[in-house]
């Protein structure tokens, strides 16, 4: 495993080790002794699974607020996604910002979000599934959101898929950051 430090503070690829061969691959997805140092106090205590099934599909831009925050460990299963964290921390000098990384199935990239991001992603193909693990339960009334279409995070999201994105109800009502009163 090789974790690579990205242009925005405490996100991180995670590159696994894939290894091959006529048969299809193997590559191990999580030892926790290798998130001591990351995680510290705040192990991961539950593992998420989404399956969408047309390409366009936008899950997010979720987050928690705490003591419900969670840190997530994102990774494709089957197809393709846009995986994509926004700094939501008021005293970061990335308030604001995004950093967008493209994760498929077999490739061995994992991307880790921590707490006081807003996390959410757009399928690229078909039939993509997602698994994530997070450092806390989901907690309903600790939930909130961002828009994902929010101009002023300037996220390229594909432009074919853009246009016809597929959203719930509850995703397509969440405010633009500038809006958004519940922050770290």
């Amino acid at each position: 495993m090789q974790i690579t430090e990205l242009a925005l503070p405490d996100v991180k690829l995670v590159q696994l080790k894939v290894h091959g061969d006529n048969r299809g691959f193997f590559m191990e997805t999580f030892r926790e002794a290798d998130w001591r140092s990351i995680l510290r106090d705040r192990p991961f205590i539950q593992d998420n699974q989404s399956h969408s099934a047309p390409a366009g599909t936008v899950r997010g831009l979720h987050y928690q607020m705490p003591p419900f925050a969670q840190a997530k460990l994102v990774q494709a299963l089957r197809g393709r996604i846009l995986d994509v964290a926004v700094d939501l921390r008021r005293g970061s000098p990335s308030f604001g910002r995004h950093i967008a990384l493209e994760l498929a199935a077999g490739d061995g990239k994992q991307m880790f979000v921590p707490e006081g991001f807003a996390h959410g992603f757009m399928t690229l193909e078909p039939d993509s599934m997602v698994a994530y693990k997070v450092t806390a339960p989901y907690e309903p009334k600790s939930e909130r959101g961002i828009a994902w279409d929010d101009p002023d995070l300037a996220i390229v999201w594909p432009a074919q898929l853009k246009a016809s994105a597929t959203l719930s109800p509850r995703d397509r009502q969440w405010p633009c950051l500038k809006d958004a009163t519940d922050l770290f």
